[in-house]
């Protein structure tokens, strides 16, 4: 992935430029941006606060005059840039920043011809099927250093009403959190028969179903950490001479129930009902001896 020649793509009537060195150092996690242009008409007010970034980060601008008024050409001057640095065959991938669900079928056709495509938006404003569409997508909320605490914070206000009330009703909050049918699912899919599944397997597999996934987004920042932080996952980590290796599974879940409450079960009630069918048998002839004594 350091290799990778990527273009970014910027759609500055839909990005911020506050976060421009956050998403840069963001894009130089995946590759090397060889291209780097921002969209947009420069000559209105709005993009004032892009200037001294562009010259900062050496973002090229492309100039794009509204040819109707109350409607944005900058979309069109972006794909077709695309589809001509695609047709080039020099990069491995694309950046395209932007929340507009418009490049949702820009994604889909660089996807098509074998590119990585990278989506950077924020998270409220993003379409779903924007994101869908991409390999991976990163929402500028956690680019920000900032922000990240204040989310953990707020997912601990809860946790801490629910362990005053009473010590189950956090275990409840836990099991119905979202986090518990992902992880499920992707356990289940690339786990072995016993249960353990490799920790990067199922990175892998969460990632490809929802490329929006991020352990930044849950004040984690590797997923090796966020994992030890959920209570519904058992993790064991093995070291093979400098790497570590890290194997996850259900807590108290499924297989749990099937290898050691099952057989235990069954055996347990047919000890009782022996002794039980014993006075039954006593107290029949007592009845016959009572009817018998009346009819002499």
């Amino acid at each position: 992935m350091e290799n990778r020649k990527l273009a970014v793509l910027i759609d500055a009537d839909n990005a911020q430029a506050s976060l421009t060195a956050e998403l840069l150092a963001e894009v130089a996690k995946y590759g090397t941006a060889i291209v780097k242009r921002a969209y947009g008409d420069w000559t209105t007010t709005q993009l004032k606060s892009w200037k001294e970034v562009l010259h900062k980060h050496a973002i090229h601008p492309i100039q794009q005059f509204a040819y109707t008024s109350g409607k944005n050409s900058t979309d069109s001057a972006l794909i077709i840039d695309a589809m001509d640095l695609l047709y080039t065959g020099n990069f491995d991938g694309f950046c395209l920043v932007s929340s507009d669900s418009d490049f949702t079928r820009l994604a889909t056709r660089l996807r098509e011809g074998g590119l990585t495509v990278i989506g950077i938006g924020e998270k409220s404003k993003t379409p779903r099927p924007f994101i869908a569409a991409c390999d991976k997508f990163v929402f500028t909320e956690i680019l920000r250093p900032e922000k990240a605490p204040e989310a953990v914070a707020s997912n601990d206000k809860p946790r801490t009403r629910t362990t005053r009330q009473s010590k189950s009703k956090p275990v409840l909050a836990k099991e119905v959190h979202p986090l518990q049918a992902m992880f499920t699912s992707a356990i289940d899919a690339v786990a072995r028969e016993s249960g353990w599944a490799e920790l990067s397997a199922v990175g892998s597999y969460i990632a490809k179903n929802d490329p929006s996934f991020d352990p930044r987004n849950y004040g984690h920042s590797r997923l090796s950490q966020m994992v030890k932080k959920l209570d519904f996952l058992s993790v064991q980590e093995q070291r093979n001479g400098s790497k570590l290796h890290s194997e996850i599974r259900i807590k108290d879940g499924e297989a749990a129930e099937p290898t050691v409450t099952a057989p235990v079960t069954p055996a347990a009630p047919p000890e009782n009902p022996p002794p039980a069918a014993a006075p039954r048998k006593k107290r029949a002839p007592r009845k016959k001896t009572e009817p018998a004594g009346k009819a002499g």
